[in-house]
């Protein structure tokens, strides 16, 4: 109900690994039998914004580039049918598992591009991460890879602020009990964080990554906001803070693979809870209820 595009009975899903079984006429570099990881976008590779980098934006797919589990049937099925396949689809690597590459779908690489790097985090940034959920953790994540100097996590859970610091946060704040902002000046005596990356979604925490930047810095929306939110322009405009927003293009997966590969990085903490593909219900429950169960990311498996 909240994407009007979707239509009732859609099949769900946007990230998925899986093995071909069967290829298209137009199918040139995969070949029946390779295992590879389909991502949220799906890219012609051709058209005028897929050249430019933007993916996000494919005027060919359609709904821009986010098709699966929105304008056609997604990927939590026994099979997908997967379009413009040799340019969206990458190749696993025979040495990683299913579970290695299942997060640079989506949530991975939009932290890092979406967060990160449109943040542009340069080394020694202080940077604030509000909501530590799977997107934020992601950003805390790859943060180091942009050489962050200290990485501060923001949430009302004391279970996720836990979960941050084993995904590399130095520090953490819970939002329920303290003074957000006022911790972040006192961290960064009294200036602000350089760079400030919203990953919730609400006009709260939005109005908070505001509140905890610098004068100069950067905000970085992450999060999917579904109803308008307040921008102070005449507070803003002055203090020459840039605002970014973005959805995923998943152009770095390649980098992400190489680094999962060589172990700089292991998304396989993310994955909380497993489940078999008949257990469906099962598993939404579990993360509807995700504060309580702890729940990061839940896998579905249709061995």
């Amino acid at each position: 109900g909240d994407v009007p595009s979707i239509s009732e009975g859609r099949i769900l899903g946007h990230e998925a690994v899986g093995t071909i079984e069967e290829i298209g006429d137009g199918v040139e570099l995969l070949a029946v039998g390779d295992r590879v990881l389909v991502p949220a976008i799906t890219t012609c590779g051709a058209c005028a914004n897929c050249r430019d980098g933007l993916p996000s934006q494919c005027t060919t797919v359609g709904a821009g580039g986010w098709i699966f589990g929105n304008v056609i049937d997604g990927t939590q099925a026994e099979r997908v049918r997967v379009p413009f396949a040799d340019a969206s689809i990458h190749k696993v690597p025979d040495a990683l598992s299913d579970e290695q590459v299942l997060f640079l779908a989506d949530i991975l690489p939009t932290g890092f591009e979406i967060g990160v790097l449109n943040g542009a985090v340069k080394p020694g940034d202080t940077v604030v991460v509000v909501g530590a959920g799977p997107v934020g953790l992601a950003a805390i994540l790859t943060a180091g890879l942009q050489g962050a100097g200290t990485v501060i996590a923001v949430d009302l859970a004391d279970s996720r602020l836990e979960s941050a610091i084993g995904f590399g946060a130095d520090l953490t704040i819970n939002s329920g009990t303290e003074d957000v902002v006022a911790r972040v000046k006192e961290i960064t005596k009294g200036r602000g964080a350089d760079v400030t990356i919203e990953a919730v979604g609400v006009p709260e925490t939005f109005t908070l990554a505001v509140d905890c930047v610098r004068a100069g810095g950067h905000i970085a929306n992450v999060g999917v906001h579904g109803k308008p939110v307040e921008l102070q322009l005449q507070d803003l405009w002055i203090k020459s803070i840039t605002i970014t927003t973005g959805l995923v293009n998943a152009t770095t997966i390649p980098v992400l693979l190489s680094l999962v590969e060589s172990g700089k990085i292991d998304p396989t903490r993310f994955a909380t809870h497993h489940f078999a593909l008949e257990e469906i219900i099962d598993a939404y429950d579990t993360f509807a209820n995700a504060g309580r169960n702890n729940a990061l990311k839940v896998v579905l498996s249709r061995a």
